[in-house]
């Protein structure tokens, strides 16, 4: 099944930086364009993510925003971001397990 990408696509660090401090709880996904491991990955991440509507998602795309990586310590991507209350709590990269990842998630959402 194809999903459109229907993260909301962030244009700036400074962005990314406000919604994060604006949501409890903010994912972020930091992909490239090139990635075939980020187009991958990205829709598994958001039918996922459609369980647990109060975690809030942003993508970034490290091509368009380079000081994404260094703002974030992303050495490869995707890059998978989980912030709660402006804390990273979750931090998955490259070749995320998804079973793994959901548990993660779900440990998060049903503590807030």
């Amino acid at each position: 099944m194809f999903y459109p990408n229907n993260f909301q696509q962030a244009t700036s660090i400074e962005e990314i930086r406000h919604f994060i401090a604006a949501n409890k709880l903010a994912f972020v996904y930091i992909s490239r364009t090139n990635c075939g491991v980020c187009h991958a990955v990205q829709p598994q991440v958001q039918e996922m993510l459609e369980e647990f509507p109060a975690i809030k998602a942003i993508q970034a795309n490290a091509d368009d925003i380079p000081e994404v990586a260094g703002e974030f310590t992303v050495f490869t991507v995707p890059a998978l971001l989980l912030f709660v209350e402006g804390k990273e709590m979750i931090r998955e990269a490259r070749f995320v397990v998804m079973d793994e990842l959901h548990r993660q998630f779900q440990r998060i959402a049903d503590n807030f």
